[in-house]
């Protein structure tokens, strides 16, 4: 390198006075400007002839996953690596000034770690984008332990930035985070907290991005849509976004609606309120009425058999009281159609509990009970069964003389006087 020194310098002292101060200088400074063309010749041939080789070639390939490389910045920046390597081995080599040399190798040397930090954080990237094509990615997502990468990658990329700047040796500056240890958990609370959070939503599998979860502390209602290191996004099914702390998923309670998704059924549990006033005993000719009904003919067989044999070990004088005898009433049978009615309907899970109860009457009325399951746990599906068989069921008390129990307005209380 001595050699070429001489040779520029001699080329810029022709015809002046050996010896001048600025030669040497200027030689330095020659140098140092085609150390920086061959820098960006070789960054040129790197980005437009190597990458572009690189890129077609993927692109060739019948996986689908290595395409995300092609749509990321990772080759861009590891072309941006060869011009700081160039520029750090040929900085140092022209300059002979040891201030000069020193400020180009420290400058390589920081482009050099910034270009290395934001490379792998493009790979991180390209990772998780690689993950969410599996369907796994929506069971166990990963964002939140990539964030954490992240963070350490940018933390030790700042320790050796500052390394290289005053010169001393990164281990040293590692070692002396011990003290600030106690700061350091106070600006990244939100982070660790997030962290731990994450690893326990993902070892127990709480969430997953497509959950529909329901959190009403933090106005939640909809699909999950992002699991991240401090925070989770939910879309409501109004299309407004919440945002929930990460860690606030592990400290409160929330509703996840996975394992209904899952199953492929949907509960329906829903009351009618019944006016008590309505129920009554049912006379033969009732009962005979209520035989033409198809869905009530082995209901009546069985409850008749039943309440004959009953009825026949009391005296005839005392079984004509209609209290000391047992007898259907419409509210049972009314029951008992339901009941019938949820059986052959097609809509209704036969392999899941099928209920029909009365619960305790209320100064709202007698509360008749359907607890049943749907096949189809789509929303607008399941919504308009479950309005269909309410539907039926109004439209058909009045056959089994009961009345609906409705608060009384103004004109009914007048009507009564």
């Amino acid at each position: 390198m001595n050699g070429w020194h001489k040779t520029v310098e001699g080329w810029l002292g022709r015809g002046k006075v050996s010896g001048s101060d600025w030669i040497p200088v200027l030689a330095d400074s020659l140098m140092l400007l085609l150390v920086l063309l061959a820098a960006f010749a070789v960054y040129f041939i790197a980005l437009r002839i190597v990458v572009r080789l690189i890129r077609a070639a993927v692109k060739r390939t019948e996986n689908t996953w290595d395409d995300e490389l092609v749509h990321s910045r990772v080759f861009r920046w590891i072309a941006q690596l060869v011009p700081g390597m160039v520029l750090w081995v040929g900085g140092q080599a022209v300059l002979r000034d040891p201030t000069a040399s020193d400020i180009v190798r420290i400058l390589a040397e920081v482009y050099i770690i910034v270009c290395s930090i934001l490379t792998l954080n493009s790979v991180l990237n390209v990772c998780e984008r690689i993950y969410r094509r599996f369907p796994v990615s929506r069971e166990v997502p990963i964002k939140g332990f990539i964030q954490v990468f992240k963070i350490l990658l940018f933390v030790a990329g700042t320790i050796f930035v500052v390394a290289s700047v005053i010169g001393k040796s990164p281990v040293l500056i590692f070692s002396g985070l011990g003290a600030l240890t106690a700061v350091m958990m106070l600006i990244f609370k939100d982070s660790i907290l997030g962290l731990v959070a994450g690893v326990q939503l993902s070892a127990n599998r709480m969430i997953a991005r497509g959950d529909w979860i329901e959190m009403p502390k933090f106005g939640a209602d909809g699909d999950v849509i992002d699991v991240a290191l401090t925070t989770v996004k939910v879309q409501n099914f109004d299309k407004t976004i919440t945002t929930i702390p990460t860690y606030a998923l592990i400290s409160d309670s929330f509703r996840n609606w996975r394992g209904m998704s899952e199953s492929g059924v949907r509960r329906i549990k829903r009351n009618l309120l019944l006016d008590m006033n309505s129920v009554r005993l049912l006379d033969p000719p009732s009962v005979e009425r209520f035989r033409k009904i198809r869905l009530l003919r082995d209901y009546l067989d069985t409850k008749k058999k039943e309440l004959d044999e009953w009825n026949r070990q009391f005296p005839d004088e005392e079984i004509g009281e209609p209290v000391n005898a047992r007898a259907l009433t419409n509210l049972g049978t009314f029951r008992a159609y339901i009941g019938e009615y949820l059986k052959v309907h097609p809509r209704i899970s036969k392999n899941h509990t099928l209920l029909v109860r009365q619960l305790q009457p209320t100064e709202h009325g007698l509360p008749i009970e359907i607890y049943v399951f749907t096949n189809d746990n789509r929303w607008i599906e399941y919504e308009g069964i479950q309005s269909d068989i309410f539907d039926h069921l109004l439209a058909v008390l009045p056959e089994f003389g009961l009345n609906v129990f409705q608060a009384p307005s103004g004109a009914d209380l007048k009507a009564l006087k």
